[in-house]
């Protein structure tokens, strides 16, 4: 994989995003009004500008590679799933975050090739957070404009278990998983929460163990952090243990996975 042709384009890509980030900040750092749920609402504006940019610069830098984006997820599936390569995007993760002004929204970026994210871009425009990663070349993490570091995931003790929740949807399914956990290792798993993809992130960097996922999600809000995690010695698993993988099918949600360390791991006995 040391080999990834498209390794070339990361750092565009990586100035794309945080252009897009630039455009977002613009919007949220207005006197807006939440409860205008139109939609010309901040939300939407945001959302808009970033995909918009973020667009119009992938088709400049790689005009022959098709882009996929929430906005976008009108083209037929049976277009879309011929398609081998191309950019799967999300402008805007974590618009509970966004709405609630917690800065934890991520610009997500991601190339797929035959199914699996080869390149993935994720960047945190409150907090100027950034993680990057692309096939073969590791993954990394960089705050503000100190040098990027290597990020991997942490060794794996079951009794010393940190999950990752999300701050917007922590539901009963999570509370019995850890619940389980304690029951089956006598240990107590400890619950950190965060919004959007950082949660996937976090595994990445070696914060958590796990984040179990177990409501509706769609491919662009994981494939930019699963390549991330992956490049860090992680994956994202389905309940069956599969690395989930992209464009298979005609919807585009994923199924209940887990982000983890130890993807051999059989997570979904403790659901």
């Amino acid at each position: 994989m040391g080999n990834n042709y498209y390794h070339q384009y990361l750092n565009a890509v990586i100035e794309i995003a945080k252009d897009a980030g630039e455009a977002i900040m613009k919007v949220y750092e207005t006197d807006f009004d939440v409860k205008n749920k139109s939609d010309n609402s901040p939300l939407t504006q945001a959302d808009l500008a970033a995909h918009d940019l973020i667009v119009n610069a992938l088709n400049q830098l790689t005009p022959e590679i098709p882009v996929l984006s929430e906005e976008s997820d009108d083209i037929d599936a049976s277009v879309r799933n011929a398609w081998q390569l191309y950019w799967l995007i999300d402008p805007l993760d974590g618009t509970r975050e966004f709405v609630k002004r917690n800065g934890e929204f991520t610009v997500n970026i991601a190339l797929i090739d035959k199914h699996s994210p080869i390149m993935g871009v994720v960047y945190a425009p409150a907090t100027d957070l950034l993680y990057f990663a692309s096939a073969g070349h590791g993954a990394f993490k960089q705050i503000k404009n100190h040098a990027a570091s290597p990020i991997h995931t942490r060794a794996f003790n079951i009794e010393k278990l940190i999950v990752a929740g999300s701050r917007s949807h922590s539901d009963h399914q999570v509370q019995r998983f850890l619940n389980n956990i304690h029951v089956a290792t006598g240990a107590v798993p400890e619950l950190i929460s965060m919004g959007s993809s950082l949660k996937i992130c976090l595994v990445a960097q070696g914060s958590a163990d796990v984040y179990p996922r177990l409501g509706p999600t769609s491919e662009w809000d994981t494939a930019a952090a699963h390549c991330v995690l992956k490049e860090a010695g992680g994956d994202i698993v389905n309940e069956a243990g599969h690395t989930l993988r992209y464009n298979t099918k005609q919807s585009l949600l994923n199924p209940s996975f887990f982000a983890t360390v130890q993807k051999s791991f059989n997570w979904s006995e403790f659901l």
